[in-house]
């Protein structure tokens, strides 16, 4: 890298612009670096959706079967891509061999497979295992950003990582969509789409999977508050896809299958089921984040959600939302849910949301991680000016001998 050069920075991800969370922190934190032309962004990936921002792809092939070596050659196919294109910094969303940086959008492999999915590791898991080891053992000089405290305390569980190179940076919010479409315009459509009384008081739960999000622990906890507070009109509105009929059938035997409302999975459009809605609740089993929290806290919703949802990292308890030590605690659940039925109370934790959110937009992130470029890059000019040439955009991703 010469001095009037922009650093050229090589962004490591295997799907860049589609949909999902990890996806989409990945590709509103890139289009705002490439955006602000201080670095020369590339992006190596299996596939991509490309958006205005100046970013150049790089194609890796994605080898579908067999299965189980899949992240090593990720990691490899990825590696001898930025061996080729000679970067001056590597930015890792994904498990390869060694990176500056690593953002930790997920906890340990091993951990996930053990703790969360409660099963034992195939050849795939052992793989992906082996590459992250490999990662973090060999990039002690590396900045780890997990999103969450969660995150970041599950790594350090089993890694030894300096403290003092891990950062957590949660991931943004387009402020503007959540909060800018008209409210009552929302709430009168939607809720007049699905039968839903304009008194009635909405929690929306966003989720493309029920099971692992908490929805079975949800309607638990409504089937509670509406025992506790029959004279309420609550509905509870499920945004999302999952296996609709179990989870029918458990609001019916809960006794609130009339309160319970199916709305689909909706790609766009989704702020306006925000909007329609009066509080939002996530118990999720285990999720590093939950952007659909600090969504929810854009459109001025309070915010119920589990200790398993990294996301609790923003709510300051009973002033923007609540957190259940417990999220199978149908009890607690209820009484937040009754004490959310407070219309002034919900109005005031709304707003603080709404102040929480506006703290952490995405051009936000992309000044705190550019920072976090300065440091590295700065750190790697010293060792080279000391003949240390270790760095990943400078030395083999392959180790000795190749």
């Amino acid at each position: 890298m010469t001095s009037s050069a922009r650093p050229r920075v090589a962004v490591i991800v295997p799907k860049y612009g589609t949909v999902g969370g990890g996806e989409r922190f990945v590709y509103e934190l890139t289009e705002r670096l490439a955006r602000g032309g201080r670095y020369e962004i590339h992006v190596i990936a299996n596939r991509w959706v490309s958006g205005p921002a100046p970013v150049v792809f790089h194609k890796i092939p994605r080898i579908p079967f067999p299965r189980f070596p899949r992240q090593a050659l990720f990691a490899w196919l990825s590696g001898r891509e930025v061996e080729k294109g000679r970067f001056d910094l590597v930015h890792a969303h994904d498990r390869i061999f060694r990176a500056d940086v690593f953002t930790m959008h997920s906890i340990p492999h091993e951990t996930w497979v053990r703790d969360i999915r409660k099963r034992r590791q195939t050849l795939f898991d052992r793989c992906t295992t082996w590459v992250e080891q490999r990662m973090i053992g060999e990039g002690r000089r590396a900045w780890h950003l997990p999103v969450s405290s969660i995150a970041g305390e599950a790594y350090r569980e089993k890694y030894p990582i300096d403290p003092s190179r891990m950062r957590v940076m949660h991931p943004g919010v387009d402020l503007a969509r959540f909060s800018s479409p008209d409210r009552d315009a929302c709430r009168r459509e939607v809720r007049a789409r699905y039968a839903i009384g304009p008194s009635e008081v909405v929690i929306l739960f966003v989720g493309m999977n029920f099971e692992v999000k908490g929805l079975d622990a949800i309607l638990r906890g409504v089937a509670r508050a509406k025992a506790l507070r029959p004279d309420a009109a609550l509905r509870l509105l499920v945004v999302g896809r999952g296996n609709e009929g179990k989870y029918r059938s458990l609001a019916s035997s809960l006794g609130i299958g009339d309160s319970v409302v199916f709305a689909g999975a909706h790609a766009e459009g989704v702020e306006a089921f925000y909007l329609a809605s009066d509080l939002f609740m996530m118990l999720s089993a285990f999720d590093t984040f939950g952007m659909v929290v600090l969504e929810a806290m854009a459109s001025r919703l309070p915010v119920i959600v589990s200790a398993n949802v990294g996301a609790k990292d923003l709510v300051e308890e009973g002033v923007n939302g609540f957190v259940l030590p417990d999220r199978l605690d149908a009890v607690a659940g209820a009484e937040k849910i009754v004490l959310l039925l407070d219309t002034t109370l919900r109005a005031a934790m709304g707003e603080a949301g709404y102040k929480t959110a506006q703290r952490h937009g995405w051009d936000r992130l992309a000044e705190e991680v550019a920072g976090v470029y300065e440091e590295a890059l700065a750190a790697k000019r010293k060792s080279t000016a000391n003949g240390d040439t270790l760095s990943p955009g400078k030395r083999s991703f392959f180790g000795a001998g190749h």
